[in-house]
């Protein structure tokens, strides 16, 4: 080769090498950037809602399924060889440019679907310059992406009038259904709707978009993809008319999936969820006929979650009901992801924790009277007392007192971290910020999470029956689209173990249902349902959270804006529509299995339902949560010394041991006993001691029920400017003994019968000071505080 020749041959590789370089790089990347609307479909793919693109275009994101009817169409109309053409048809360039010369002006392009998703992804000018780059980027997309590809980009992106893109949109948009759904003369019609865009489309020239639909039909019917019956039938079918809007089933939901969308992760904006759109759509009946009925109340807003017990999956999520056009029920909001008050959903929690750190039995007797802590004073609903109630019993009247009572002795510092480890977010300040006011509301939650919770207290018991193992990835969040189960570690006992949730199961059905009366029992078809209703301070927030062998679902009413109304309550409001949409689902009269191998069976006593001791006169062999072998043994059961009539207690100052009978007798603490008995009638009273007995052994004969000792209590000033009177109540064993109160060792009156007392103390520390007929004395001491200094 002469030396003249060699740059030749050197710059002309060089020039096929950037040539090679130049087609291989020459597709933007990615093909397309323009922002897609967000589109949330239900489980099998139907579409719940959706949202505009950002550009004010409906564009549904790419769909890489194309109808089988689509693609006949579209290939039938646009591009007849497009199976077989390397992405530029020869044949249709030259009869273009044939055309075009005819008719001295541009008349037909020639472009096929290739070189189509070429201009739709560049906005190429149509030039002759531009054609030719076209071609040269079809063949290069040829070469990358397969035929069934190609047509799928076309379809996603491909103009179809007005500010709808794509197929999909397109096909709700015109006909309020999937394109999978469309009959021959409506897909048809969308296969002719690209093709001019901008003079045919179904809100103008539909003559013209008729003509076009038509001669495809024809031509469909010519190439024997359908009979001329099937032709004839498509062509009767009408034209779209004016655009359809888009369903709704689910706008809450798609508003939290653009939350959380993470754009830099490059996903795509449409979501298959969990949820099932026929029960999304009867939930959101149900919640819009509750809705105009409380609505009389002023309660505005209303919210359910139903929920899969075994995944956690979202199976309907209806976060508000849904008024756009009514700025005044603020019913964009999203209710069942907004932290509020939980009034007493949270108790099912504590009954759990305290049978699983062996604190309670399920029937343990927790006191039940006037309580002051700190300053905090605890009441129930009814404002009345039961003096000594069991658990299990408080859990299911949802008493405030006594849940009080047992998250004082279980410690709020140790329920916080129970709730931050089954999964709640929201406790964003220190445990002592919420104190014990946590049990009854002091906090905020969210529906989401607290439904959540009980699926997973629902999922542990499931699982340990199945497998006898605990794993931490049985407490999650609720979820909303399809997740994998992640395994995690086994756990020796778990958070919460499977005894101490059966029982607390087992003590939340006992609830009475809304106008039932217990009546549900006799109806074999009914739902077995444990479940837990709350009300917020200020009737505020209602909530009701019941729980299936394979369902929770959770309900929220009130305002939005916080506003409380009268008899806005869990029971009233939110329970009438959890069971409603409890009747919705699958009935199963399943319940949950006892967990045996997670019990235990110890005598335990049947008035206080707690280990029986050597006293415990009725002792029951029960089964019971293995940590309940560390409950403390009943204190109540005592050894009582009586004279040989039995109407007297005796001791060794008055009575030899041959002239006693020993009697085991149930002995509640006077200020329990003083309530105690009034509810029950079966309860006995202490005889009184004989009179000629010692008052040494004597026990404890009565009690300060109001103040308690070291009890700090403010006093309102009453409208003269005057420190108010506060109430102090004592109770005695022994019906009709007089009792003298003394204050600070001053004598302020005698009380019997009904032991009430009014004083006015002034501020700072006072001792209270009671003693009987008989000369037993009891003192308190209490500090009333200055409104000024605060203490």
């Amino acid at each position: 080769m002469s030396k003249l020749k060699k740059p030749k041959v050197y710059i002309s590789l060089a020039l096929l090498f950037v040539a090679l370089i130049t087609f291989w790089f020459c597709l933007p990347d990615p093909l397309f950037d323009k922002p897609t609307s967000f589109v949330i479909d239900d489980e099998k793919g139907e579409l719940l809602g959706a949202a505009i693109a950002p550009d004010g275009q409906w564009r549904f994101p790419y769909d890489g399924a194309v109808p089988d009817k689509f693609r006949q169409c579209i290939i039938a109309f646009e591009d007849k060889r497009f199976m077989h053409h390397p992405g530029v048809d020869v044949l249709a360039i030259g009869r273009a440019i044939k055309q075009n010369f005819r008719h001295e002006r541009v008349s037909s392009g020639g472009s096929t679907l290739t070189m189509q998703v070429i201009r739709l992804a560049t906005d190429h000018k149509r030039t002759y310059w531009y054609k030719f780059i076209e071609m040269f980027m079809a063949l290069r997309l040829e070469l990358t992406y397969s035929k069934k590809e190609i047509l799928a980009l076309y379809a996603s992106n491909a103009p179809f009038g007005g500010n709808v893109i794509g197929l999909n949109a397109a096909s709700w948009r015109y006909y309020g259904r999937g394109p999978d759904k469309l009959s021959w003369g409506e897909t048809a019609a969308m296969a002719v709707l690209p093709n001019a865009p901008a003079l045919v489309h179904p809100g103008k020239n539909r003559g013209l978009l008729l003509k076009k639909r038509n001669r495809l039909l024809d031509k469909l019917a010519d190439q024997h993809i359908i009979d001329s019956t099937t032709a004839q039938l498509a062509k009767l079918e009408p034209m779209p008319d004016k655009p359809l809007p888009l369903p709704q089933v689910a706008p809450h939901l798609l508003e939290q999936f653009k939350a959380e969308y993470d754009a830099s992760s490059h996903a795509s904006t449409r979501l298959r969820t969990t949820l099932k759109a026929g029960l999304q759509q009867q939930v959101t009946d149900i919640l819009e006929r509750h809705h105009r009925m409380l609505r009389a109340n002023q309660i505005n807003n209303i919210a359910a979650v139903v929920l899969d017990v075994e995944t956690g999956a979202a199976l309907a999520y209806a976060g508000n009901i849904f008024h756009p056009g009514d700025a005044e029920l603020q019913s964009s909001v999203d209710v069942a992801n907004a932290p509020r008050s939980p009034g007493s959903t949270l108790k099912p929690l504590l009954y759990a924790s305290m049978l699983h750190d062996g604190f309670i039995l399920p029937n343990t007797l927790i006191p039940d009277i006037p309580t002051q802590i700190a300053g905090y004073h605890p009441e129930n609903f009814d404002l009345g007392y039961d003096g000594a109630v069991p658990a299990s019993r408080a859990l299911a009247r949802s008493l405030n007192v006594p849940a009080v009572k047992m998250l004082q002795r279980y410690k709020y510092e140790r329920f916080y971290d129970v709730l931050k480890r089954a999964g709640i977010t929201t406790l964003t300040q220190p445990a002592d910020h919420y104190g014990l006011s946590l049990i009854l509301g002091g906090c905020e939650n969210t529906l989401w999470e607290l439904t959540g919770a009980y699926a997973s207290m629902a999922r542990v018991l499931h699982h340990f029956n199945r497998t006898g193992r605990y794993t931490q990835a049985d407490y999650h969040h609720p979820v909303y689209r399809p997740t994998q189960r992640t395994d995690r570690p086994n756990e020796k006992n778990g958070l919460l173990d499977a005894a101490s949730i059966y029982y607390t199961f087992q003590a939340m059905e006992e609830v009475m249902r809304p106008g039932e009366e217990m009546l549900w029992q006799q109806f074999g078809s009914t739902q077995r349902v444990a479940w837990k209703t709350g009300t917020s301070f200020g009737f505020r927030d209602g909530w009701a959270i019941g729980v299936t062998t394979r369902y929770v679902v959770g309900v929220w009413v009130g305002n939005t804006t916080g506003e409380g109304r009268p008899d806005l309550t869990g029971i009233n409001t939110a329970a009438p529509v959890m069971f409603e949409i409890f009747r919705l689902l699958p009935v199963t009269r399943e319940w949950f299995k006892a967990p045996v191998d997670d019990m235990v069976k110890i005598g335990v006593c049947r008035e206080s339902g707690m280990r029986a001791g050597e006293n415990c006169e009725h002792v029951d062999d029960t089964w019971v949560p293995a940590p309940g072998l560390r409950t403390p043994v009943c204190p109540y059961h005592q050894l009582v010394h009586l004279d040989a009539s039995g109407k007297w207690q005796v001791n060794a100052d008055c009575a030899s041991p041959d002239q006693m009978r020993h009697q085991k007798w149930f002995v509640l603490p006077p200020s329990m006993e003083y309530y105690y008995k009034a509810r029950n009638y079966q309860y006995r009273t202490l005889p009184p001691f004989r009179t000629d007995c010692g008052v040494a052994e004597r026990q404890q004969a009565m009690e300060v029920i109001y103040p308690k000792d070291q009890a700090k209590v403010y006093i309102p000033l009453e409208a003269d400017g005057n420190r108010g009177r506060m109430i102090c109540n004592a109770a005695h064993r022994q019906p009709g003994t007089k009792i003298f109160w003394h204050l600070d060792d001053r004598y302020i009156g005698e009380t019997h019968g009904q032991h009430q007392i009014a004083i006015a103390p002034s501020a700072g520390m006072h001792v209270l000071t009671l003693v009987d007929g008989n000369g037993s004395t009891t003192k308190v001491r209490f500090t009333i505080l200055d409104k000024e200094t605060g203490h």
